[in-house]
């Protein structure tokens, strides 16, 4: 009798554990590996905002995944030009730019005196833009690593589905890599998802069918009101506070997209939709029509959907970090992760699904802003910087066209001017370094020859080194001191290798996942050996993390 009573007892422990139930909803057991692998990248979401707005979130949205899953409170990209598409490889890849090549959005190439973007390419088509055949062109093609959707689609021999979803272009490529079945991006000329004729010849029935519901429009037709009542935004500064840069002219809810998106012509400009909280709805909308469509994981080999939600990093961009707008998507974004996750759930079950959530960056406060607090910031002034510097030139070297091309600062050199001049390459970086050096705001500057000939371990000189490539990156790199931006007009900033722009959230959530703390501090490049540890597949070939062990202790 006795050893009845243990059976049973047993069989309603198990049978009340809510984690074994919610691997159960279709029918079958927790599997070995997970049917569905699904990233969630918030593009621009600086860890603190996790706990800023937590009193705010819903149960089952953020809060969900911090309690339920495995939380990595110490997160960190390990490179210094943390700008929005080298994170997106580094995520996928496993791999800091000096190995996967995405060094920063736009870089100048030597060989063809051009600027190039890090995923366009004129020898693609777009695939389900305008009837005219206009719409961005883009490819992996400068991405020089594999995957982890690389990886996967290798390993099943193209059994598994690999999809990347997005806003922006780059987003979405970066995230798909090289052998995706699709990586769609949100085309603000039509106000369609689109893709690359490196993936697709044609747009699928789904997506077409998708594209002619216009949810852009009806999302477009609606005012963005606050989601609150005024005075509970005690976390951010008042509407229309000074350090907004708005939309559009506009600061202050509530925000008529309807009037603000249509053109004099009568059509209407959707590039405004990823200024707005429903960037990010339309993404997930678009998320769960490719899952039931593509019957992503309801085959006999796991399948993998990154979904980028890339709104947020617009809207801090447009209002900044102590916004009320930024505070808003937020609140709103936790509503539609809730909504995604209850899909998941009823779709495959818990169980069977293995999801994580990070970003590809943080942000810094605005610099006007901190200088009012009485915090050190400012701004560099690179405008000024390169013409002071091209003077400087002209009077040491004689007059010429020394400086071929800066961004984020990255200044490159006219290597063939240099060369016919008969001048030492070394040496003339050298000069520029010392000239660089002397401007408010700039607390390093490195060389492509100082990079090359010495190997740095730690330090701020290992985070430049990280984000160097010999054959991509400029001759000069410039690192700005804490707080400070380059000038620009936007309401906040990312390109730093401190701490408000490395370190984000990382969670895991659902299939064997416990819940947990994990304290340790990790690199975001462990994230893609995790996964494929987890898959049982290869690591990506320029794979340069370790497995998080702490996931399965």
């Amino acid at each position: 009798m006795n050893n009845i009573f243990r059976f049973l007892l047993l069989i309603s422990l198990i049978t009340s554990n809510n984690y074994y139930l919610q691997g159960q909803n279709t029918g079958q057991g927790i599997p070995e590996k997970p049917k569905l692998v699904i990233g969630i990248i918030v593009d621009q979401m600086r860890y603190d905002y996790i706990f800023r707005f937590w009193n705010k979130y819903e149960n089952n949205g953020f809060k969900r995944l911090v309690n339920e899953g495995s939380f990595c409170t110490n997160a960190n990209f390990n490179y210094i030009f943390t700008q929005s598409s080298p994170g997106f490889a580094t995520i996928a890849t496993g791999a800091n730019p000096s190995s996967h090549g995405i060094i920063s959005e736009n870089w100048y190439v030597q060989l063809s005196d051009k600027v190039v973007n890090c995923t366009g390419d004129d020898a693609v088509q777009c695939i389900g833009g305008n009837s005219d055949g206009t719409g961005d062109k883009h490819s992996p093609s400068k991405l020089l690593a594999s995957t982890v959707g690389d990886e996967l689609k290798l390993a099943t021999f193209k059994m598994s589905k690999v999809i990347a979803i997005s806003v922006d272009p780059n987003a979405a490529v970066l995230s798909a890599g090289h052998l995706a079945d699709a990586a769609y991006w949100f085309d603000p000329l039509s106000g369609n998802f689109v893709t690359s004729s490196v993936y697709l010849k044609e747009l699928p029935q789904w997506v077409k069918d998708f594209n002619a519901k216009r949810f852009a429009d009806t999302y477009l037709m609606q005012k963005w009101e606050k989601i609150l009542p005024d005075s509970l935004y005690f976390e951010s500064l008042p509407d229309n506070n000074r350090y907004e840069e708005g939309i559009k002219g506009i600061k202050v809810f509530p925000y008529d997209l309807n009037s603000m998106s249509l053109k004099s012509d009568g059509k209407r400009d959707y590039s405004l939709l990823k200024y707005t909280p429903f960037g990010n709805n339309v993404v997930k909308d678009f998320a769960i029509s490719a899952i039931v469509n593509e019957n992503l994981g309801k085959g006999n080999f796991t399948d993998y959907i990154c979904i980028d939600f890339t709104s947020t990093e617009f809207i801090s961009q447009a209002f900044g970090l102590t916004s009320i707008e930024l505070e808003d998507s937020y609140l709103r974004l936790d509503k539609e992760i809730q909504h995604f996750l209850n899909f998941l759930d009823s779709y495959l079950g818990k169980g069977n699904v293995l999801v994580y959530l990070t970003s590809n960056h943080g942000a810094v406060h605005n610099p006007k802003f901190m200088t009012d607090l009485g915090i050190p910031s400012g701004y560099f002034n690179q405008g000024q910087a390169q013409y002071l510097l091209k003077s400087y030139l002209n009077v040491i070297y004689g007059k010429g066209d020394w400086v071929k091309f800066y961004s984020n600062q990255q200044l490159y050199l006219n290597h063939n001017l240099i060369q016919d001049s008969k001048l030492s390459l070394w040496q003339f970086q050298d000069d520029v370094a010392q000239f660089l050096i002397q401007f408010s705001g700039v607390t390093n500057v490195a060389t492509s020859s100082m990079l090359q000939k010495t190997s740095y371990s730690n330090g701020v000189f290992q985070k430049i080194q990280n984000s160097f490539h010999q054959k991509i990156s400029g001759d000069i790199i410039i690192n700005l001191e804490p707080g400070w931006t380059e000038y620009n007009d936007a309401s906040t900033a990312h390109n730093s290798g401190y701490t408000y722009d490395t370190h984000v959230p990382l969670m895991f959530y659902g299939w064997k996942i416990n819940h947990q703390t994990i304290y340790d501090a990790i690199d975001m490049t462990d994230i893609a050996p995790t996964l494929a540890m987890i898959l049982n597949i290869a690591y990506p070939n320029a794979c340069q993390g370790k497995p998080i062990i702490q996931l399965f202790k």
